[in-house]
């Protein structure tokens, strides 16, 4: 019996250059509803590149919601209107015969456009090359389990270090904020007795690099945890403003 398929009308923001201007255009596309949503852009760009047609742009790895390079906006949402889940990990079966698809890139002053739906994220790269990292001395490695860490810590640990830092924290907040993926960072470290050399410094290392590159202030909206594919708690954003005015406290001692 053969497979019924979604037939589709999409509406893909389009954008030859960082400095041109862009616009949605309209496709129509029948896909199998077991497709993912990144197998179907690759059966519309065959089709493009079949008429000779400028493919349309859009960044992937893993393909597995493990390297976090495959942001879209769908229908508003960053990676879709399913919670917890990258946009490679969303599948056609999700939608309805006869829907139309809004799809765009993450919207941020500090994620400028590349080309089409692929935006420029290196200012989380920049944002860790400030802080993100731990001091290790020259010799042999000590083994991890040989420090002892209470359990409930070293899970919250492991939950913030679960952020993949695909931006949708930022896409989905009012103020392009970042401050989601700083603080789970930051956590994942000032928790861990490894992270505690440069647990001052780190933070507000983090922090100065973030307000440079253009990111907005957090305003509590809650909407970066709703849709974080991975879940990132917002507790962390309040770990790391306890972080940052510690660090100026115990800056301030030992300049005093």
């Amino acid at each position: 019996m053969e497979e019924k398929k979604l037939n589709l009308t999409l509406k893909i923001w389009r954008q030859p250059a960082p400095n041109a201007a862009g616009s949605f255009q309209e496709y129509k596309i029948s896909v199998s509803p077991d497709t993912s949503f990144l197998e179907m852009l690759d059966e519309l760009n065959n089709e493009l590149e079949s008429k000779n047609l400028d493919p349309i742009a859009f960044e992937s790895d893993c393909r597995e919601g493990i390297c976090g390079t495959c942001g879209l906006v769908i229908n508003g949402h960053p990676h879709g209107p399913i919670p917890k889940i990258a946009t490679c990990q969303l599948h056609m079966r999700n939608f309805k015969d006869g829907d139309t698809i809004w799809v765009e890139p993450f919207r941020a002053k500090a994620f400028p456009v590349i080309k089409d739906l692929m935006v420029d994220r290196s200012a989380f790269d920049r944002i860790m090359e400030a802080g993100g990292f731990i001091s290790v001395n020259t010799g042999s490695v000590p083994d991890g389990n040989t420090i002892p860490i209470p359990k409930d810590i070293a899970s919250e640990a492991m939950d913030s270090a679960s952020c993949i830092g695909c931006g949708a924290c930022v896409a989905a907040c009012k103020n392009a904020s970042a401050m989601l993926f700083v603080s789970a960072k930051v956590s994942q470290f000032a928790l861990l007795p490894q992270g505690q050399p440069e647990r001052y410094r780190r933070v507000q290392a983090m922090v100065k690099k973030m307000d440079e590159l253009g990111f907005g202030a957090c305003s509590n909206t809650y909407a970066c945890e709703a849709e974080c594919p991975k879940g990132i708690s917002i507790k962390n954003i309040a770990r790391m403003n306890r972080e940052f005015i510690m660090a100026k406290v115990k800056t301030e001692e030992v300049d005093a």
